[in-house]
């Protein structure tokens, strides 16, 4: 019997001063702007984290951070095995999500959603087809559908799939539900909770057939309590929290992975531009929503020799084992460049491509929601987000205008606020303007209000705290208002040529 190895003073220093420097914005701007992704925050805690793979053959190490010490497993096979060992032994505590500045997020907690309650896809896509029509057909003159557009209309695709067309119009549902996420942990949880069960009730009580709601109350779904973390005991409770989880879920999956599978397309990364499938699975490899997750140890159990007593945290960072260096897309065997090479857990895990199979299935744990074995409800989130990306790119010809992505270099992180897509139809070319004055009118009316939401982007960005910092950063803040304040008086002036062209 062993204990976990400890990291070096000087390894744990520099993954720490890369979790910190997450809390500086401006802290990696000359590396980005040099394309040295090795050197930027991002980069230098995967280039920790590979070189403890390659020193300690990937078996799991200890990492001491100013956020507190943790267990990293530092491969995908290690991470699905040391989980398991722990779920097996019902020893570990409800997950949290660990962004990369340190901060903890809460969770839903996972509940298992039974195979049977899950629609077919056929049972769904026309009433997705009908909410994507809808956020098609919002998309400005220019054919873009940017975040304000796609993600209101998503979330309310993501509630119609899973509790029906009456669900579909409750814009509170989804607040309530992002809201009780975030206090796990908290003294508000049990209220907030209890008021998303009465949300959640009515679309249990009536069905709509075709959903998951549907599919619970006609299977009248059980949840095994030892696999519930954080659910209620009464079987009417389980079968909510059962819903409230599938809907965080696909809610997840549709706004944000889906619209990564499509960019991931748009710029024809080999493995995305196969089929909607493999977009997706890409999507949720490289990007994964739960980019890395806490697991709290409870009591102690042992995986492989190694003893892990409680009190440990167990971090599950499946987006941070990717290297600066391998930013490649995977060959046909699935992995990486240098992965096979660096570490036997890649290569006998199959690289990317053994990763991709696992967080779908019930080996794994879930890039979606962070449950330590795997969740039936990703796997039907992942095919919600499917379809999703075919109904755009069969009725559609999708293009990434921003950020500039190459088919050749997938990027550490792709935050899908910060995508914008274009859709024109298919089958035709993007209409061109009127030489009119009044085309150019409306065009240039919708110039300004792109402008007016830049400048209001810019002073959200500047009234971030981590600015004030410093003389540094306080001067990076103050050019960052007077950008604002030039594309306030940009917007100003083209919203008066429009009002003269259309006079």
């Amino acid at each position: 019997m062993t204990t976990p190895a400890t990291a070096w003073p000087l390894e744990n220093a520099v993954f720490s001063a890369a979790m910190l420097a997450h809390r500086l914005p401006w802290a990696d701007a000359p590396a980005r702007a040099l394309g040295l992704d090795s050197l930027t925050r991002e980069g230098a805690a995967r280039g920790v984290l590979a070189h403890l793979r390659r020193s300690r053959s990937g078996r799991p190490v200890r990492l001491r951070t100013p956020f507190g010490p943790f267990l990293v497993p530092l491969g995908p096979a290690g991470t699905a095995g040391l989980l398991a060992a722990g779920a097996a032994a019902d020893a570990l505590a409800p997950a949290v999500r660990l962004d990369a500045a340190g901060r903890r997020h809460g969770l839903h907690p996972h509940v298992p959603l039974p195979p049977d309650a899950a629609p077919p896809a056929a049972a769904f896509a026309g009433p997705l087809a009908e909410e994507l029509r809808r956020v098609a057909g919002a998309r400005r003159d220019d054919h873009t559908l940017p975040w304000e557009v796609w993600r209101p209309g998503l979330l309310r695709a993501a509630r119609r799939v899973v509790a029906g067309a009456a669900a579909a119009e409750d814009t509170l549902l989804s607040e309530v539900l992002l809201r009780t996420a975030a206090a796990a942990g908290s003294r508000a949880h049990d209220g907030r909770a209890a008021a998303l069960r009465r949300r959640i009730a009515p679309y249990l009580a009536d069905p709509e057939p075709g959903t998951v709601a549907a599919g619970l109350a006609s299977a009248h779904a059980v949840v095994p309590g030892a696999r519930t973390a954080g659910a209620v005991t009464s079987d009417a409770g389980r079968t909510e929290a059962v819903l409230a989880h599938t809907l965080a879920v696909v809610s997840e999956a549709a706004v944000g992975t889906a619209l990564q599978a499509l960019a991931l397309a748009a710029a024809g990364v080999p493995d995305a531009a196969g089929g909607p499938a493999g977009a997706v699975a890409l999507a949720l490899d490289v990007f994964p929503p739960v980019e890395a997750a806490v697991h709290p140890v409870r009591s102690r159990f042992v995986w492989d020799g190694t003893a892990v007593e409680p009190g440990t945290e167990i971090l599950a960072a499946p987006a941070w084992l990717r290297d600066a260096a391998d930013t490649a897309p995977a060959g046909r065997d699935g992995v990486h460049a240098g992965e096979a090479g660096d570490c036997p857990d890649a290569a006998e895990s199959g690289g990317t491509g053994g990763v991709r199979g696992r967080a779908l299935g019930s080996e794994g744990p879930s890039p979606l929601c962070g449950s330590a074995t795997g969740c039936t409800a990703t796997a039907f989130a992942a095919l919600v987000a499917e379809e999703i990306v075919r109904f755009f790119t069969a009725t559609a010809r999708p293009s990434l205008l921003s950020p500039a992505l190459t088919a050749d270099r997938i990027p550490l992180t792709l935050a899908p606020h910060t995508l914008l897509m274009a859709v024109p139809p298919a089958g035709t070319l993007p209409a061109a303007p009127a030489a009119g004055p009044g085309s150019y009118a409306v065009l240039a009316r919708a110039d300004a209000d792109r402008l007016d939401a830049l400048a209001r982007g810019l002073a959200d960005c500047a009234a971030e705290p981590g600015w004030s910092g410093d003389e540094t950063g306080e001067a990076f803040r103050m050019r960052l208002l007077d950008h604002a304040e030039r594309c306030t008086r940009a917007a100003s002036d083209v919203r008066a040529a429009a009002r003269f062209l259309a006079d």
